[in-house]
């Protein structure tokens, strides 16, 4: 089991941008990472996913180009770099860890971190 704790998340103009971390209590190399989001009243959505050793990620159509993920092994660590942000992406953003092959649906993975506010202001 591994525990996931986020932080990185605020208030920020649009056009602005973020950095999010995720710190995992033990080593990350045997998981699929990926980011998802829930805006208020709003349904858990998929940001990005990142296989295992990283450079493979797939992100949702809503924010390519403008937010990337990437992940550091050693570090136990996974990040989500969010820039040129939209009052859209205001949501709770949150990691998570997946033991089987990559996917893009939140209930395929394991382990979930509590989540960080992120504010978009217009």
């Amino acid at each position: 089991q591994v525990q996931l704790v986020e932080s990185g998340g605020g208030l920020v103009q649009a056009g602005g941008h973020l950095r999010l971390s995720c710190v995992a209590s033990g080593p990350i190399r045997n998981y699929v990472m990926g980011w998802f989001r829930q805006a208020p009243g709003k349904e858990r959505e998929f940001v990005a996913v990142d296989s295992r050793v990283g450079g493979n990620p797939e992100y949702a159509d809503s924010v390519q180009g403008r937010l990337t993920i990437s992940r550091d092994n050693a570090k136990n660590t996974v990040y989500l770099q969010m820039n040129h942000l939209k009052p859209e992406d205001t949501a709770v953003y949150s990691c998570a860890a997946r033991a089987g092959p990559k996917a893009t649906t939140g209930e395929r993975f394991d382990y979930w971190g509590q989540g960080t506010q992120v504010t978009v202001s217009s």
